[in-house]
């Protein structure tokens, strides 16, 4: 049972190998669901030892349907997260109607080389469920992250069994979102290769003064002086749990 987790900073994945997670999802802007992190933040992570980093191929968030300006810059990505130091990358990628796209995920995965390759949470999706798996399959990718067509993980838990059950030994399924201590062991018991959490918490920046004027992000809903960071405590219980 292999462990990821969803990092936002250099200090987030430090924490992860620290605490003896496997690997790290590489991510920026949360707001959005994870974007491609900066080219320094890659090499930076590359660096802690004992980590595996599998760096978030996406340009933009929204949809996962994308134009061919938007698929050449993922081709770039990859490009660049492998000489940074990347040990993975992780994409997903739909056609309008919403199925996997085979042959541009199989140039993803061709242009990955030797990094592994993870279908993310676009396989959720897709309008017909385990059709998409077989495709992702097809496509030739190392590994699916999914919550099994749900919001969260353990409400599509009858999805991911049947996932793991008609993908043992073609492709990897890693179970992921909504990941919590008081459910680990539930998600893991489905027969995943792979459990992915992120362990958020937020805690106040150093900030003194704070304008209350001003909203950088548009909204006043948002926290902008809040920092996110990795809750220990939580991926020690979770990693308790499953080891």
């Amino acid at each position: 049972m292999k462990t990821e987790l969803c990092a936002y900073s250099v200090e987030a994945c430090r924490i992860g190998a620290q605490l003896g997670v496997d690997r790290v999802e590489l991510c920026a802007s949360p707001a959005e669901g994870g974007v491609t992190p900066s080219l320094a933040t890659i090499e930076r992570v590359a660096e802690i030892k004992g980590l595996d980093v599998s760096v978030m191929i996406r340009p933009r968030g929204g949809d996962f349907l994308y134009s061919d300006d938007e698929f050449q810059t993922m081709l770039r990505d990859i490009e660049y997260a492998r000489k940074a130091g990347a040990t993975g990358v992780v994409f997903g990628i739909l056609t309008a109607d919403g199925k996997v796209d085979v042959e541009r995920t199989r140039a993803l995965v061709e242009a990955a080389g030797d990094m592994e390759t993870t279908f993310h949470r676009a396989v959720d999706m897709t309008e017909n469920y385990l059709e998409a798996v077989e495709a992702v399959i097809e496509a030739g990718c190392k590994r699916i992250l999914t919550s099994g067509g749900y919001d969260k993980a353990i409400e599509g838990k009858e999805n991911i069994a049947r996932a793991v059950e008609i993908s043992r030994g073609r492709i990897e399924i890693m179970a992921g979102s909504g990941v919590v201590a008081s459910n680990a062991k539930d998600l893991a018991d489905l027969g995943v290769d792979a459990l992915h959490f992120s362990a958020k918490t937020m805690v106040a920046g150093g900030m003194k003064y704070r304008n209350p004027r001003i909203s950088m992000g548009g909204t006043t809903a948002v926290d902008e002086f809040a920092i996110r960071t990795v809750d220990t405590n939580e991926v020690k219980e979770i990693l308790k749990l499953i080891r």
